[in-house]
């Protein structure tokens, strides 16, 4: 089962529990969510009705645990523990992932040295085995370790859940592309069309020097043909030949011996 389908079922599974819970009885279920190995995304748990309705009650902590788990790192959370619930060592481990999965967001070489930073590692061969273990064995990351280079080189990583905001930024980058898009479409047209003219143009010139050899050929040919007529013409005139027959029937002189 590939990752996107065992998510998909994970959150149809805790949508339907959250549907069914009221109030601080939500509290496991938040807890069992945020901990679970094959879940990255909580944006359809903060979609259910009873679990908006935590907002401003005593339980509104569990609001802010599904939107660090939603939307945060493990920066936001050391930012905001006095008002968090404290994490348990399953949900620290899910966190840091999702916290490499925003680090992807942006930027697809990954320095060892942000990393660590941002992750709480205090040596490589720690976060490396983080990053082999714990992302690109769970499939939420593919991608390569450059030890010499000491960085992630990031082929693939998993979404997130959109953070508030996100979206009209993303329909902002797309609008872009799609203008860039077509004004890159328009230009290989006119591109196409100067070389079908192009092309044209070039066939006709062939034709036009094709022609112009036929013609001269023709000239040259016409010319050799007057040129022999007029040869024949020239030995075939009177005089010009002495016919053998008529040359027979002449008288011989005689010779007259000297004496």
């Amino acid at each position: 089962m590939d990752i996107e389908q065992k998510q998909a079922e994970m959150i149809d599974h805790f949508v339907k529990q959250a549907s069914a819970l009221k109030g601080s009885a939500i509290t496991p279920l938040v807890l069992e969510a945020t901990s679970n190995p094959s879940l990255f995304a909580f944006s359809e748990i903060l979609a259910v009705p009873s679990v908006a309705e935590l907002e401003g009650t005593e339980s509104a902590t569990l609001l802010d645990t599904l939107r660090l788990f939603a939307h945060g790192t493990w920066s936001d959370y050391k930012g905001n523990m006095a008002r968090l619930p404290q994490l348990v060592p399953d949900q620290i481990l899910k966190l840091k992932q999702l916290t490499v999965l925003t680090l992807a967001e942006s930027n697809k070489v990954l320095p060892y040295d942000q990393l660590m930073q941002e992750l709480d590692v205090t040596n490589v061969r720690e976060l490396e085995d983080f990053l082999i273990n714990e992302c690109m064995y769970s499939g939420i990351v593919r991608g390569k370790l450059d030890q010499l280079r000491r960085c992630l080189e990031v082929q693939f990583a998993a979404g997130r859940d959109l953070r508030p905001g996100q979206l009209g930024n993303m329909l902002h980058t797309l609008s872009d592309w799609l203008t860039t898009s077509d004004n890159l479409l328009v230009s290989i047209q006119e591109k196409i069309k100067w070389a079908d003219t192009m092309s044209e143009a070039d066939k006709k010139h062939r034709k036009d020097v094709e022609d112009r050899v036929e013609e001269v050929k023709k000239s040259l040919s016409l010319k050799a043909d007057a040129d022999f007529r007029g040869h024949e013409e020239m030995y075939s005139e009177t005089g010009g030949v002495m016919d053998y027959e008529e040359d027979r029937s002449r008288p011989k002189r005689r010779r007259h011996p000297i004496s």
